[in-house]
């Protein structure tokens, strides 16, 4: 006996998710992170669900309150999908002095707790770090809004610190050891952008607890962020001419090993090299590259330009310092591969963006922190034009299949979901 399409149960539809978001960036301030979390809470309010940000006011670019958002410690919109509330981030003119950063995270993390216990229940908690103290305050929100936290892992902290040696202090260390357990153990689920920062995690909370620890990774916006002619207005701003153009783009901070761009500038001087962005090495790179005439410094631009600024570079850079591969997965390398252009990564082999460039066939990898090592590999770049392309097409192709946001955001979706089943059982 057959049954008619009328009589077949027919699927119930998904309940509406209610979400918070607690974020140290969120648009329009520029941090690379501020841009993954704007689209991935997009996303989400376009699958039907309600999400309500607690972020800081935009204060990236200039490290520094933007003009039009002074004045107010708090700011609270409402948003056709829930709201935004924006709290004083307490920057500090030095990005090196890192007790006044501490200090400024303190007071952020005051803030945004206060304000992230404020409304009703919801269905789920997304915390963002760095910094390390929003795993804190995204449990104490998780605890009154009772709802189950999960707790987003961008870079591991206090591990790349360490190994820069931007953090000695015995005590200091172990005080951030103590809050990363804390903040692990305290989530419902963790979740990282790839296998070595699973696998990183999983040995500071124990194996037993190893399926509380989900790889999801960050995208890449291909329909905005594409391949474009190589000679933009921005190269012109930058007073270059048709040579060809090696550049890192991102932050400029003492994780990245950017003084091989200085070494291989020297060993190069027909080819210009463009770091552009903003950071707490900054400084100290532009005295050292005094006298390279080879050598532009560009600063974080639109996100509108993105496109172009990475159009800008024949060829572009990806460097961590040596032992910093298994700590963190740099979100610029998905931008590159989706502007086309081929990456030079000098990170550790056998991580993540080594994999990613091993399977998309999209650049060479080097050892970090080996100058003579790095230059080769851009000459070999420079002497094969033909590859080169080929190098920039195939990274294009790998990233438009393998990381969408449409795919991170139903990631989140399946995870919230279920941590709601398995507290309602």
């Amino acid at each position: 006996m057959t049954t008619s399409s009328s009589q077949q149960p027919q699927p119930q539809p998904q309940r509406r998710l209610r979400l918070a978001v607690l974020c140290p960036h969120f648009e329009p301030d520029t941090a690379p992170t501020g841009a993954v979390i704007t689209r991935i809470v997009h996303e989400l309010a376009a699958l039907g669900h309600e999400v309500h940000v607690i972020t800081a006011l935009p204060w990236y670019r200039r490290h520094a309150i933007e003009s039009d958002w002074t004045g107010r410690w708090v700011r609270r919109e409402r948003t056709a999908w829930g709201s935004i509330t924006r709290v004083h981030p307490f920057p500090g003119p030095d990005k090196s002095n890192l007790l006044r950063r501490a200090a400024g995270f303190a007071g952020f993390s005051a803030l945004a707790a206060i304000c992230g216990i404020l409304g009703g229940r919801v269905d789920g908690v997304l915390s963002m770090s760095p910094p390390l103290t929003n795993g804190l305050i995204g449990w104490v929100i998780a605890l009154v809004r009772r709802g189950p936290l999960v707790f987003n892992i961008q870079d591991v902290f206090p591990d790349a610190a360490v190994e820069t040696g931007a953090i000695t202090n015995t005590r200091v260390i172990a005080l951030a050891r103590w809050l990363e357990r804390v903040s692990y153990n305290r989530a419902a689920a963790v979740t990282v952008l790839s296998s070595d920062l699973r696998d990183n995690v999983v040995a500071k909370i124990g194996p037993e607890r190893a399926g509380q620890v989900r790889v999801i990774p960050n995208f890449v916006l291909t329909d905005e962020i594409r391949p474009l002619d190589r000679l933009t207005a921005y190269r012109r701003e930058l007073g270059i001419g048709n040579e060809p153009v090696v550049m890192y783009a991102g932050n400029v901070g003492f994780s990245q090993s950017l003084d091989l761009m200085l070494s291989a500038a020297k060993a190069l001087p027909d080819i210009a090299f463009v770091i552009n962005g903003d950071g707490a090495a900054r400084s100290a790179l532009m005295a050292a590259a005094a006298g390279l005439a080879n050598v532009r410094f560009g600063t974080y631009q639109p996100m509108n330009r993105l496109a172009e600024v990475l159009a800008t570079g024949d060829f572009h850079v990806v460097a961590l310092k040596r032992g910093l591969g298994r700590v963190s997965v740099p979100s610029k390398t998905y931008s590159i591969l989706a502007a086309g252009r081929p990456i030079v990564a000098a990170i550790d082999a056998g991580t993540e963006v080594p994999r990613i460039l091993e399977s998309a066939d999209a650049g060479v990898v080097v050892a970090p922190d080996d100058p003579d090592a790095f230059v080769a590999a851009l000459r070999q770049l420079l002497d094969d034009p033909q590859r080169s392309t080929h190098m920039g097409c195939a990274g294009r192709e790998w990233v438009q299949r393998a990381a969408s946001p449409g795919a991170v955001a139903l990631a989140y979706e399946q995870l919230f979901r279920e941590l709601s089943r398995r507290s309602a059982g």
